[in-house]
């Protein structure tokens, strides 16, 4: 028997999940078989029509006759934000794995219980994180930890989008923290401290500072506008635990930058940098050798840069965003076969949250905060 999976939500991040799962085992070989067991949405003609697509045989309206599913090893949560925390503490009561989408839940008190009933109950989670499974990301911690660029000293890191840069765009639940949470730092910034703390480690404080562009947005039924609630863009200058120092900037209302998530990490004898929308590439710039011959060089992903040669044997063919969600599934699936650690699970996923929490604190109080 193969381990059995349950999905909850089947728009982006439920198609994501199923094309994971899907693709896993017949990328890596080495994975236990996925039985796609159980599809959940509202109304249950669209969970219907969407287990046929995505190749589910039981399609079901209501998320808690999918958590106690018998078939079901693995509840996958793809949903809003304020669905997570009763949706995983129901799936870790009923001793099901978890794999949720991050940011892992509205307030950080939320994520603590989350986490401990998690690790009381003794059930494999993953946060989906999916950038930072990235064959690029992964070579340059090591590149890091071998000492290429010598002792990191500061990480600039920035992530942009727009999808809320138009101030005619109406109201929507992601403009109200009861159902939200935070704003840019909940959907975007989150990705940003997650590939940060992998490259510099634990952040120990912060300062910061955020900001409401469009104070209002009207609302769908032309009747009037309503208020938004949590930030459009988000600043920091944090210091890690290391001694090393750094900035993190995100903005959900920035003209133009559809997935900006960059960052350049400076050492004392050279830097890295990245930006996600070109997401095979790595950038080196190392302090050796004349002068006059210096410079930056690209790295194009390939097979040398594990996993990359599971999915394709030649370099410079390129990997995406559902082949780093599947490189997510298939750690996760390998951790609840082998017992292995996985990262990010929601312990991971915890520190992340008290980073976001953290810069929304310092700013509606306007104090440094100490993690």
């Amino acid at each position: 028997m193969g381990i059995g999976l349950g999905l909850i939500g089947t728009g982006f991040m439920g198609k994501a999940h199923a094309l994971a799962y899907r693709n896993a085992r017949a990328v890596f070989g080495d994975l236990p078989q996925v039985e796609l067991v159980a599809l959940c949405d509202t109304p249950a003609s669209r969970a219907q029509a969407m287990a046929d697509q995505f190749g589910f045989p039981e399609a079901v309206e209501n998320w808690r006759a999918l958590v106690a599913h018998p078939g079901v090893d693995i509840v996958s949560i793809t949903t809003p934000n304020g669905m997570h925390r009763e949706m995983a503490l129901a799936a870790i009561d009923a001793g099901k794995h978890v794999h949720c989408e991050k940011p892992l839940a509205l307030t950080l008190e939320d994520a603590r219980e989350m986490e401990a009933a998690a690790r009381k109950a003794g059930v494999r989670t993953m946060v989906g994180y999916n950038y930072i499974h990235n064959p690029a990301i992964a070579h340059a911690c090591k590149l890091t930890v071998e000492g290429a660029i010598g002792r990191p000293v500061h990480f600039r890191g920035w992530v942009d989008e727009d999808y809320q840069a138009d101030p005619n765009l109406p109201w929507s639940w992601r403009a109200k923290r009861a159902d939200a949470g935070l704003g840019t730092l909940g959907d975007l910034g989150c990705h940003l401290v997650s590939m940060s703390q992998i490259l510099m480690g634990p952040i120990e404080s912060l300062i910061a500072d955020t900001q409401i562009i469009h104070d209002t947005r009207p609302l769908p039924d032309g009747s009037g506008r309503a208020k938004v609630e949590n930030e459009d863009t988000a600043s920091a200058i944090i210091r890690y635990t290391s001694g090393a120092q750094g900035t993190l900037c995100s903005s959900r209302s920035a003209w133009g930058r559809k997935n900006k998530l960059d960052w350049e990490l400076h050492g004392t004898e050279g830097m890295i940098a990245f930006s996600q929308e070109r997401l095979n590439e790595l950038h080196l710039y190392t302090n050796e050798g004349p002068a006059a011959r210096q410079g930056f060089r690209t790295i194009l992903t390939g097979p040398e840069h594990p996993p990359y040669g599971a999915f394709c044997p030649a370099p410079g063919h390129q990997l995406g965003f559902s082949d780093l969600k599947t490189i997510e599934a298939a750690a996760f699936l390998r951790a609840i076969a082998s017992g292995a650690p996985v990262f990010p699970d929601f312990t991971d996923a915890l520190s992340i949250e008290a980073v976001i929490h953290a810069i929304d604190v310092s700013a509606r109080e306007g104090r440094r905060v100490i993690l």
